[in-house]
This record gives C-alpha cells, sequence and structure tokens, in this order.
C-alpha cells in the first residue's frame, strides 16, 4: 500500500517560489490563485532578526474534511492517499473551503469548480515527481512514502522532529515541515504589520488576528489572499429557511391549541408562506453555487455523508409537509391538520437546525463549531416563524395572537441568552479571534447595531410595550420587521467573522 506524503524543509528553503511558478505552468494556474505558495515571516528585534520561509499547500490528510463535506464526491482519495479532485463532478458549493484547516483550495476562474494541489497525480502515475520537487533548487520539497518504512524521506521524518500545521483539527495531516518555526506554521503567531508586506499590497481578503491578541510572535511579511467564500447569500439562506420552519411550527401549535378550522390564518397562509419562503431558499442556495446548473447533482451524485446533501433531502421533506399541510387546509380538513402538526414541528426543526451540523463539518471555521450554534438556531426559527404572523396579523385574524406574541419574546430572550453565552464559553484561540473580530473588528457595527440593537433590543422592548398595553397588531408588526431584520445582520456578521480567522 502507497500513502504518499510530503517533508517540506524549511531550513533549506530559499523563498525563491520556484515551486509557486513550476505549479501554475504544469497545471495552468490562474493569477490570483495559488496550488501551493511561499509564505514569509520575520522574527526578532532588530539587530538580531530573521526571516524565514514555508511553503504551504494541501496536506493531502488521512481524515480530510474536504472529503467528507463534498457534497458530490468530486473531492476523493486516490489509491495512492493523495486527496484528488474530479472537475467534472464539482458543483461550486465551496463547503470544502471552509472545511480545509489549511486554506488550500480555490475556486478556479476558468472553471468555477473548486482545485488545489493533486500532488501531480498525473505525473505520479507515470513515475515522475511532482513539479515542484523536481524545480526546487535546495531540493527542499521531498516526496515520501509514508506506508514503506525503508523510504528515504519517511526516514528522516522518523529520525527528525518534524511538525503538521494545525494538528488540533485531527485531520491527520501528511505534509511534515522540517525546521519551520511554530510562528510559520500558526497564523496566529504572526500578524501583517501596520505598514504592509513586501512586494504585496494588503487587501480586506488578508485577514489578521486582532490587534489585541496575545501570543504574536512574528511579523507575516509575505502571504497570498484568499477570498471569503460565503458571503451574504448564505446569510440571507439562513433567514428565509429560519423564517420558512418557523411559520409551520407556529402554524401547528397553533392547531394544537384548538385552532384547527381557522382556515386561512392557521391552514392556507403559513403553507403558502413556507412554500414561498423554501423557494426562495432553494434560489439563494442554487444561486450561491459556481457551477448552478449542476445543482441536480446533489441528488445523482450524493455524497450522503454530506450535510449538504443530508440538508437538501430535509428540505424536501419539509416541502412534502408543506404540500399537504396547504391541500388539507384548503379541503378544510382541520382533523387532518391535526395529525400533520406533529410532522410540521419536527421537519420545521429539522430545517432550521441542520445547517449546525453543516457548520460542524466545515473543520477550518471553528466558531461555527460552537454547540451552541443548533439552540441559536432553533431559537432563531421561532422567532421568525413568529414574526410572519405578527406582520400577519393586522391584514388578517390571527386567533390567539397573544401566544404568538410570547412565542416571538421566548425566542428573542433565548437568542440574547445564547449570544451572552457564546461571548462568556469562548473556546480555543480561532474561537477568541472571531469573536473579537466580531465584537470588536470589522463587523462589530454590523453586530451591535443591527444584530443586538435592531434585532433584539428594539423588538424585545416593542413587544414587551405591547402586551403591557394589550394594544393591537402594529406595534408587534413593526418589531416583527425590526427581528428579521437584525437576524440578517447577525446571520451576515457571524459568518462573516467566522471566516476572518487566517488559516495560512
Amino acid at each position: 500500500m502507497t500513502r504518499l506524503g510530503f517533508l517540506l524543509d524549511s531550513a533549506s528553503c530559499i523563498g525563491c517560489h520556484a515551486c509557486t511558478v513550476a505549479c501554475k505552468a504544469e497545471h495552468g494556474v490562474a493569477l490570483g490563485v495559488n496550488r501551493t505558495w511561499v509564505k514569509y515571516i520575520e522574527t526578532g528585534t532588530f539587530p538580531d532578526v530573521g526571516r524565514h520561509f514555508s511553503v504551504m499547500r494541501c496536506n493531502h490528510c488521512d481524515n480530510a474534511p474536504c472529503i467528507t463535506i463534498c457534497p458530490t464526491n468530486a473531492l476523493f482519495r486516490a489509491d495512492n492517499g493523495v486527496v484528488d479532485f474530479d472537475d467534472r463532478s464539482c458543483i461550486g458549493c465551496k463547503g470544502c473551503m471552509n472545511a480545509c484547516p489549511y486554506d488550500a483550495l480555490y475556486i478556479n476562474p476558468a472553471t468555477n469548480t473548486a482545485h488545489k494541489c493533486n500532488f501531480c497525480n498525473h505525473r505520479i502515475e507515470q513515475n515522475l515527481e511532482p513539479s515542484c520537487v523536481v524545480v526546487c533548487p535546495t531540493h527542499a520539497i521531498k516526496v515520501a512514502d509514508l506506508d514503506d518504512p525503508d523510504d528515504a524521506t519517511t526516514r528522516l521524518i522518523a529520525r527528525n522532529e518534524t511538525a503538521v500545521r494545525a494538528p488540533e483539527q485531527r485531520t491527520l495531516p501528511k505534509v511534515h515541515y522540517l525546521g519551520a518555526p511554530q510562528a510559520a506554521l500558526d497564523p496566529l503567531r504572526s500578524a501583517i504589520a501596520s505598514d504592509g508586506m513586501i512586494w504585496a499590497d494588503t487587501t480586506p481578503q488578508h485577514p489578521t488576528p486582532p490587534a489585541a491578541s496575545a501570543g504574536l510572535e512574528a511579523r507575516t511579511a509575505y502571504t497570498t489572499a484568499h477570498e471569503t467564500t460565503w458571503k451574504s447569500r448564505v446569510s440571507s439562506y439562513l433567514v428565509t429557511k429560519a423564517a420558512a420552519a418557523g411559520v409551520m411550527a407556529v402554524a401547528a401549535l397553533l392547531a394544537l391549541l384548538g385552532h384547527s378550522e381557522a382556515q386561512a390564518a392557521v391552514g392556507v397562509m403559513p403553507a403558502v408562506a413556507a412554500g414561498v419562503l423554501l423557494a426562495v431558499t432553494g434560489a439563494l442556495l442554487v444561486g450561491d453555487l459556481r457551477r448552478p446548473g449542476r445543482f441536480y447533482y446533489l441528488l445523482t451524485r450524493p455524497n450522503k455523508r454530506s450535510w449538504l446533501v443530508k440538508g437538501a433531502w430535509v428540505l424536501a421533506a419539509f416541502a412534502v409537509v408543506c404540500g399537504a399541510w396547504f391541500s388539507a387546509a384548503v379541503a378544510g380538513a382541520g382533523a387532518a391538520l391535526l395529525l400533520l402538526a406533529a410532522p410540521a414541528i419536527v421537519a420545521g426543526a429539522a430545517v432550521a437546525g441542520y445547517t449546525a451540523f453543516l457548520f460542524n463539518q466545515c473543520e477550518g471555521r471553528d466558531l461555527w463549531q460552537s454547540r451552541l450554534v443548533l439552540p441559536m438556531l432553533l431559537a432563531q426559527g421561532a422567532v421568525a416563524g413568529a414574526a410572519v404572523y405578527l406582520l400577519a396579523d393586522p391584514v388578517m385574524d390571527v386567533p390567539d395572537a397573544g401566544v404568538v406574541r410570547w412565542v416571538f419574546l421566548g425566542g428573542l430572550i433565548a437568542c440574547g441568552a445564547l449570544t451572552c453565552a457564546e461571548f462568556a464559553t469562548g473556546g480555543n484561540r480561532h474561537v477568541e479571534a472571531a469573536l473579537a473580530n466580531l465584537a470588536r473588528g470589522r463587523w462589530a457595527r454590523r453586530f451591535w447595531v443591527g444584530a443586538i440593537g435592531l434585532g433584539l433590543m428594539v423588538p424585545a422592548i416593542v413587544t414587551v410595550a405591547a402586551v403591557a398595553a394589550d394594544g393591537g397588531p402594529t406595534l408587534p408588526a413593526i418589531a416583527a420587521a425590526a427581528a428579521v431584520a437584525g437576524m440578517w445582520f447577525y446571520e451576515d456578521s457571524f459568518v462573516r467573522a467566522g471566516q476572518s480567522v487566517p488559516l495560512s
């Protein structure tokens, strides 16, 4: 059995970038993206300073999270242990880019599919070395067969103290570094200085740890930029599916409270609203793919371990429940709505919450892997679902509107408590850095003003006032609109802050 890996001798590397150029020439890699690149860091204080070079690339992990999350098996393990990719199957979902803790994947602008180092497998199959190995002038890049104890490079790894990147992620990387300082391998131990980098202008795609981060040991003098992967479409989809799930759950609650005969408010309206919101959710998901025309590969080439695929199944099952609810409501079958209440609540909870399991597969984004993500998504579903009813209340007769207001207020309180718990419990250094960027960094205004102020405080105060005054539907409708808008700001800042921590 063969299990290929690399030994990268940082002590021998001279930072010439021959490997990067050879890789680009071998694979036709476009400008602005890289399969392999060289990172420079500088340590010490003048005049006792040093510059260190480290080659960055895919680690061909034995426990590769990119393979697990890929919904169409476009990423796969070859017989020699290399993590390779198939352009013909990739839908451009970008899930692999957030699953990788090493920033190793990128979207090829020519094909709109995910690419990465594939160990020059086409050369390996012809008994040739990878192009980067061939051109390295100091032979700092070496191929190892990690399953062959007699392999010369494997013996070097065994005899020397080598390091791997992000071992805490338990991906079992197969790229070993010799002579590399930890500050070169751990991006939270170095930062781009205020005077920038050599040979490159810094951009928003060059994330750095917060200024207040402890443990900085070096400055990053040269590295590549990596664009934020998931943006506003993902933030919007989280809101629309929460509202779709929540409105059906609230309708089921009203049916169980004895209002199943309210054909318009409990039967038709929630099913239609959920159907429209579900369609918008699907449009956002497909629109965020870099190859949207291949969206059906989720069904024809599914990787059943991926929560992108499982999420599609959940959404499809929820659509069936909504269709059955609508049919029963049009037929005036209140008894059928009672029978569908439990499936509607279960399906709604699944739709609201499955993204927590998808985020958990994003090994590179530790903020998203908090245990609080699932209860937060469920609480947001309650808020968004009740908000739909509160927005409908001024124009239609909503039975037990007081119950809906209490569901709304309870959801807001739960969201606020879970947000406080997130900051109170913290986490590892990546989580702390992401929370710092959320609370004090680039996304702070969006978080405090939009998510907390508009999304929680304003609707909570307005709803309490409306409940205390036992007033009409106008104030709760205003609170509902504010909550939905604030929820988008929360999701957008949370999604972006999770991706703001440098991985390479």
